[in-house]
């Protein structure tokens, strides 16, 4: 008899994404190429004043995507709407209630680079990107270092596959992501200088290539809000979400670990590897337990934040280093 192995995170069918969402998905695929149409008549050179609606993502006609199974949850999705405007994007402000703020940020054109040690530098524009990757929903757990977490449905793509699309030599052993940072009209936190902006992130080429690793594109079965990070923001569930670098710009392959932007503004608090555990506690609060979005209900934090199957054996002797700071 075939016995089926629950993962750590998996919860019952009936309380992840609906399957009634995915039925009529060539429907969808009709009303893709109109959605595309009618994104094109849109201004996408500003939002307006902040709190105003913001121009429709031409890449709507996507979503929502098929959820892979294999990435389920041991608890509810969060609310969407707790989501959605209880967020931390420095560069619209230090507050968790930039989303009005982050309404600013255009995202078409939108460039991305790619660059460092690859076979071929290039530049792609979004939607050419979009369009050559796998597109999944995948429900993951987010814990912020701060103490809250929350229960997620990404939309996007594994980020092995982006790290096959641009051909790393040999040599490269890290990727370094790079968000936005020059429109201070449209990001008025890029003018607090005592940050080192641009943000950077950094990920070890083994962490990049592991099946968990994700480049997110939507959320609750569509586009990515703009104060989620749109158009892409990397997704590592089993860190702290500092690690996950929203409105990426750049993507470079680097042999030498790369500096990152919390380590640059405190490396006594914020480290570079960043993974959870709960008998490791910041300076200044406990980490043994957070606080779920939505209910208030208190849970007790996962080493690894429950994915530990998965990837405790990527840090494997490196035990010298400060793996959960």
């Amino acid at each position: 008899m075939l016995l089926k192995r629950r993962r750590g995170w998996e919860l019952p069918e009936r309380e992840a994404t609906p399957e009634s969402v995915y039925l009529d998905r060539r429907r969808l695929l009709r009303l893709a190429g109109l959605g595309a149409i009618a994104a094109g008549t849109l201004s996408l050179a500003g939002c307006g004043d902040a709190g105003a609606e913001a121009p429709a993502d031409p890449s709507a006609g996507l979503y929502p995507v098929p959820r892979n199974p294999a990435f389920t949850l041991d608890r509810p999705l969060s609310p969407e709407g707790e989501v959605t405007t209880y967020t931390n994007f420095y560069e619209f402000g230090s507050h968790k209630t930039i989303w009005r703020q982050a309404q600013e940020l255009p995202i078409r054109p939108w460039t991305v680079t790619i660059d460092g040690l690859v076979e071929k530098p290039m530049q792609v524009d979004i939607d050419t990107l979009l369009a050559a990757m796998p597109l999944e929903e995948r429900l993951y757990r987010h814990r912020c270092v701060e103490a809250w977490a929350m229960a997620v449905p990404w939309s996007g793509f594994p980020l092995r596959s982006l790290v096959e699309y641009a051909r790393p030599l040999g040599s490269a052993r890290h990727v370094e992501l790079t968000t936005f940072g020059a429109d201070v009209h449209a990001a008025p936190g890029l003018r607090q200088r005592w940050y080192p902006w641009p943000y950077r992130e950094g990920l070890t080429l083994a962490e990049a290539t592991n099946d968990l690793a994700f480049i997110a594109t939507g959320l609750y079965g569509k586009p990515l809000p703009r104060q989620n990070g749109a158009p892409l923001r990397l997704v590592v569930p089993w860190k702290y979400g500092f690690k996950s670098a929203k409105s990426i710009v750049r993507i470079r392959f680097t042999e030498e670990r790369p500096g990152t932007f919390w380590n640059r503004v405190n490396a006594q608090e914020y480290g570079f590897w960043a993974n959870v555990n709960p008998e490791v506690p910041h300076p200044r609060w406990s980490q043994a337990k957070e606080r779920m979005l939505g209910t208030d209900e208190m849970r007790p934090t996962l080493i690894y934040n429950g994915y530990g199957n998965e990837v405790a054996q990527i840090y494997s002797g490196l035990q010298g280093e400060a793996l959960f700071m």
